[in-house]
């Protein structure tokens, strides 16, 4: 007879019938398990959240005094039916895999990750299973990220370059993660370095739990853009055009770090002088080899290049899905992020 299974794929979210819990929900439900503090994983409106306790400030932050206990990576509890645990996923501060075991059968939610270690969030770690619910928002191969000591010199290059000329540079990055990735491979000696106030927000939440950043200055209504000739801006992707980035004068240099860099035309799409290759998601190497770790047999995809990616691990062999959620993974289109 075949059983259950252990998670379902409703409405409100990924579901688990054993433990009457969701993961991930985009829909109010009674108990959630939150993989990060994105805010297409962790949303308002929920009875009760379970987060790890790294992922936990941010999304304090964010949601509000919240029902909201945490967990440690590797510890094991039990919900209803159900035995849980959270597992590094690489992708930010405090992001995890969960992984939920029914009668001997194991599941992991991957939540958004990447493989690479960035010396900001705990690394990647594979997790064995049955089943794999995986994001593939790059999952095509011409998606490969620039190694860490490359893109540091390119970013610092570009920063010099525009600095010995007097020109302020404009560095877009998402608020939670990657902009503090970026932050410290920055050589702070080359000038000023200066914050949108989505991504300071951010820094001091991290910042006040332990984790080591730069020193960096809030953007305020009377800067002066002549004080601080050189300074580089990190901003959110839509500080990059428009009112806010028109105080720093019309000679000024744009870039915009994304994994979507390395398709041709994005960067003028963003109107961006400059792209940098690196994403917090996962490279297709980096999701062919996290599956490959995990023993999975069965996978399903979700949020991304999901047919093709799809098609890709039934010719190795794999029983693939595609499962629809309401993730964004890191979004072309998205404005910003509102962590």
């Amino acid at each position: 007879m075949a059983r259950d299974p252990v998670l379902t794929f409703t409405e409100e979210g990924i579901y688990c019938p054993a433990g009457d819990f969701h993961i991930d929900p985009w829909r109010p439900v009674p108990r959630a398990l939150i993989t990060h503090g994105h805010s297409d994983h962790a949303r308002p409106g929920m009875g009760r959240y379970l987060a790890t306790r790294a992922a936990a400030p941010v999304i304090r932050h964010r949601l509000g005094d919240v029902a909201l206990k945490t967990i440690e990576y590797g510890e094991t509890r039990r919900i209803g039916g159900a035995t849980v645990s959270y597992h590094p996923a690489g992708h930010v501060p405090g992001s995890a895999q969960i992984r939920v075991e029914v009668g001997g059968e194991v599941w992991v939610v991957s939540g958004d990750y990447k493989t690479v270690d960035d010396g900001l969030s705990e690394p990647f770690e594979p997790v064995p299973c049955h089943a794999f619910i995986t994001e593939c928002t790059f999952g095509l191969p011409v998606f490969k990220w620039t190694a860490p000591d490359i893109l540091a010199a390119q970013i610092n290059d570009w920063w010099a370059a525009n600095a010995a000329q007097g020109r302020i540079s404009i560095l877009g990055a998402y608020a939670l993660g990657k902009a503090q990735r970026l932050l410290r491979l920055l050589e702070t000696g080359i000038g000023p370095v200066f914050t949108h106030g989505a991504i300071e927000n951010t820094n001091e939440v991290l910042r006040a739990q332990g984790i080591t950043l730069p020193d960096t200055t809030r953007v305020t209504a009377d800067f002066d853009r002549k004080a601080h000739p050189g300074a580089l801006i990190l901003a959110t992707p839509s500080g990059l055009s428009g009112p806010w980035a028109a105080k720093f004068g019309p000679d000024r240099s744009t870039a915009f770090a994304s994994g979507w860099m390395a398709l041709r035309g994005v960067r003028r799409r963003r109107a961006a002088d400059r792209g940098f290759i690196v994403s917090d998601h996962a490279d297709w190497e980096g999701l062919n080899s996290a599956i490959r770790a995990t023993g999975a047999e069965r996978v399903f995809v979700t949020h991304g290049y999901t047919s093709v990616f799809r098609r890709w691990l039934e010719e190795q062999g794999l029983e693939a899905h595609i499962v629809s959620t309401e993730y964004e993974g890191e979004s072309l289109e998205t404005a910003e992020d509102a962590a």
